[in-house]
């Protein structure tokens, strides 16, 4: 499986993204589909995880403000990320097993 993330780009504080993840195979049988991000000089941390039966799990920095969801018949992972902070500014990888997207770079202005 292929993940193919976009979406990312320069936003305000307060302000939204929406990040996509498209995997080039069928994810329906991929229980957990995750979001990492890693902010330059910091360790890739675990953003959101949704799991096949839609429950979900968040890194307590963004629990409120981002939603991960997953369309399985499309083979899609997407993330919202509103009332974005400046300590949101990294680089967010799709993540499936030992898959790992290219990652797109989000940056948020003070």
């Amino acid at each position: 499986v292929q993940l193919q993330a976009s979406g990312g780009g320069l936003v305000q504080a307060g302000g939204f993204l929406r990040l996509s993840c498209a995997a080039s195979g069928s994810i329906f049988s991929i229980n957990a589909m995750n979001w990492y991000r890693q902010a330059p000089g910091k360790q890739r941390e675990l953003v959101a995880r949704i799991f096949r039966d839609g429950s979900t799990n968040y890194a307590d920095s963004v629990k409120g403000r981002f939603t991960i969801s997953r369309d399985d018949d499309k083979n899609m992972v997407t993330l919202q990320m509103n009332n974005l902070k400046f300590e949101d500014t990294a680089v967010y990888y799709c993540n499936a097993l030992y898959f790992w997207g290219q990652g797109t770079l989000v940056t948020v202005s003070s």
